[in-house]
């Protein structure tokens, strides 16, 4: 399985969060892959372009996205076969994007800091009710990155269920 991680808007391809991440996912025998999105502030153009990186031939992938790349990871998978999404910090039902409804079909968590400044917890609240999806709302803010401890578990059995077919 491959797992494809897309950062917010104003981080990198390989910040302190997704590679912490992408170290589990290697540990668990997954292939990762980090799209560099710096070069736009579109999410509309970073859809396009997570689009464009995943395989044609429908392989087995789990997208994580954090902040605007949760956004970006949600608005492919409507047109995608995805095992599973990984969330954080997701900006869903943010005024300035196109999509406001994510009826994805495929198992989603999310994780979210309850100090958010950036994306109101309500919206993911709201996101995760209309989705059924997984919600872990831990201490922190918007970056998460004091709560990487309590996120590494979570993410590994969310993977774990993804590579198990138990979702």
């Amino acid at each position: 399985m491959k797992v494809y991680f897309s950062h917010g808007k104003e981080s990198g391809p390989w910040g302190t969060k997704i590679r912490f991440l992408a170290d589990i996912a290697e540990e668990m025998g997954c292939q990762v892959e980090s799209v560099d999105y710096s070069a736009t502030l579109d999410p509309e153009v970073r859809v396009a372009m997570l689009q464009d990186k995943l395989p044609a031939d429908n392989a087995e992938v789990v997208l994580v996205g954090s902040s605007m790349g949760g956004y970006v990871s949600l608005v492919s998978a409507l047109d995608y076969n995805v095992k599973g999404i990984f969330l954080l910090a997701p900006a869903v039902y943010m005024p300035q994007y196109a999509k406001q409804t994510y009826p994805v079909k495929c198992a989603v968590a999310c994780v979210h800091g309850w100090q958010d400044e950036v994306i109101p917890v309500e919206n993911v609240l709201k996101f995760a009710r209309e989705q059924s999806a997984s919600l872990h709302l831990v201490p922190g803010d918007h970056r998460l990155n004091d709560s990487l401890e309590l996120i590494g578990p979570i993410f590994k059995q969310f993977l774990y269920s993804c590579l198990t077919d138990k979702l």
